[in-house]
């Protein structure tokens, strides 16, 4: 037998910048990113907007165009920025890819040229998968515009499109060329989106970090009632973790191991059972929930803890159960959430690996999960929300 063998190793390096106003054409947050290539003459740009951040932000359009105009010198805006539909809708509509696509296409697009994306984390995953697959990579740049895609989903590696009915079935590791987050969009979203991304805050910090978790309870009130400086600060610290953990061992996730997917498992199956109506956060901040309560169960956490994290998320404004956690399979005649225990193996490869609790800031990786247990965990959530319903009637 004959055999050549290869091995090389390349560095990915990208920087996370923390701005305000990004497109008055005073900031040069952008421009500078853009000249970290060095190359001589105008940087070609495409923009892709979300639609929901294009109609809240109704100047955004011409503001991009004005900044583009006033350093012509540097940047070449290659057509008007394409505006998409923002949501869950981005990553399950393959109509929307091949828009991007062709736009890629038409307009001269290429490895040189800069792909910026703006909106939230779904737009964010589809345009960074297009971005990608398109001439084997073109360099990418994310402006997230809400809490959990400034604090987690934009700062990663990944990028994703939905198929075969599961979340992020197809995508990349493609690591972007920055990640710019600017507070100003916070301003103009919702409660709910407002509140989402906080839960993401919690994930890290609670199998990570016990003194971070102290401050986001400290901060609860502030966070709950918009307090932009507090949330700034709960961004940059989750932030600044994702980025510390991607950095470490294993970034493309070539083993089972995924301890940021803490409460993920049925989080993403909640999010397809709800047909995409509960937010991603809203979504997790459910199965942590679930983690923390079986983890309990288990005799890992202590019941004070336990109760402290519930406690934690409530009083941030999460619902922590939904209608949905019960739904039955009709063929297995299992709770179809269960079943994403068995979908979040499969989209790990290899052994189930799950993260759960010994403590606050510390987390332990297990390989089975007790179904009964589980079902257990939901039933209590169910009853501890019943409750608080005849408290409020």
């Amino acid at each position: 037998m004959r055999t050549i063998q290869q091995s090389f190793a390349v560095q990915f390096k990208y920087g996370v910048y923390f701005t305000e106003k990004l497109f008055n054409p005073s900031n040069t947050v952008l421009l500078d990113v853009l000249k970290q290539d060095k190359s001589e003459g105008a940087r070609k740009v495409f923009f892709v907007v979300d639609s929901g951040v294009a109609e809240a932000h109704p100047c955004l359009i011409q503001n991009i165009i004005g900044y583009t105009n006033h350093h012509k010198d540097d940047i070449l805006l290659l057509t008007e920025p394409l505006v998409i539909t923002g949501g869950e809708e981005a990553k399950n509509n393959i109509d929307l890819l091949q828009e991007l696509l062709e736009a890629v296409n038409a307009h001269g697009i290429c490895r040189h040229s800069y792909f910026i994306a703006i909106g939230g984390g779904a737009v964010l995953d589809m345009a960074g998968f297009a971005a990608a697959i398109a001439h084997r990579g073109i360099r990418h740049i994310r402006i997230p515009t809400t809490v959990l895609s400034q604090d987690d989903s934009a700062v990663g590696v990944k990028n994703s499109f939905n198929s075969f009915g599961k979340k992020n079935f197809l995508g990349t590791f493609a690591p972007p060329f920055a990640v710019i987050n600017d507070s100003d969009f916070l301003l103009t979203l919702d409660d709910r989106d407002w509140r989402a991304g906080i839960s993401e805050a919690i994930k890290v910090a609670l199998i990570k970090d016990a003194s971070f978790y102290e401050a986001i309870k400290a901060d609860a009130i502030k966070l709950a009632h918009r307090d932009m400086p507090a949330m700034q600060q709960l961004i940059h610290r989750c932030a600044e973790m994702h980025v510390q953990h991607i950095g470490g061992a294993d970034p493309f996730e070539t083993g089972s191991s995924r301890p940021l997917d803490f409460g993920h498992w049925a989080a993403h199956k909640l999010e397809q059972l709800t047909n995409y109506s509960l937010r991603h956060g809203e979504a997790v901040a459910i199965g942590i929930a679930i983690d923390v309560i079986y983890s309990r169960l288990k005799g890992m956490l202590s019941a004070a803890e336990c109760e402290d994290i519930l406690d934690l998320m409530e009083k941030l404004g999460f619902e922590l159960y939904v209608p949905e956690l019960l739904h039955q399979d009709n063929t297995s005649g299992k709770l179809s959430v269960i079943k994403g225990l068995n979908e979040f193996r499969e989209h790990l490869g290899g052994q189930l690996t799950i993260m759960l609790l010994t403590k606050i800031g510390q987390g332990v990786e297990v390989h089975e999960m007790d179904e009964a247990l589980v079902m257990q965990s939901i039933e209590l959530l169910q009853k501890r929300y019943q409750a608080q319903l005849l408290t409020q009637a």
